[in-house]
């Protein structure tokens, strides 16, 4: 599982047919320091993140449990939840603003 921030959407006419009706959303992960790292991630997202939301993305079997199709789909990657806030190295992230705690 990884945490990460909501960059962009991805739009395919021609896909396996497993991904029909899916939404695809590129997600950059977050480091230990609350930075956004350089690769990022399609994600199917069953939970209607928007665009600079920060969203917890799950890989493998818990992907495919989060999108509902069991085994019988050609993706591995999800999103399972929006984060509402949560605490880093002393700092709290909440949605679209960074702040830092003890100001």
């Amino acid at each position: 599982m990884l945490v990460g921030t909501v960059i962009g959407n991805v739009w395919a006419t021609h896909k396996d047919p497993t991904l029909e009706g899916m939404r695809l959303l590129i997600v950059q992960p977050m480091d230990a320091h609350g930075k956004g790292t350089a690769e990022s991630v399609v994600a199917v997202d069953p939970m209607g993140a928007g665009i600079g939301e920060r969203v917890l993305v799950v890989f493998g079997r818990a992907a495919r449990h989060v999108i509902g199709k069991g085994h019988d789909i050609g993706f591995q990657t999800a999103i399972c939840g929006i984060i509402d806030q949560m605490e880093l190295g002393g700092r709290t992230y909440a949605p679209h603003v960074d702040q830092d705690k003890h100001s």
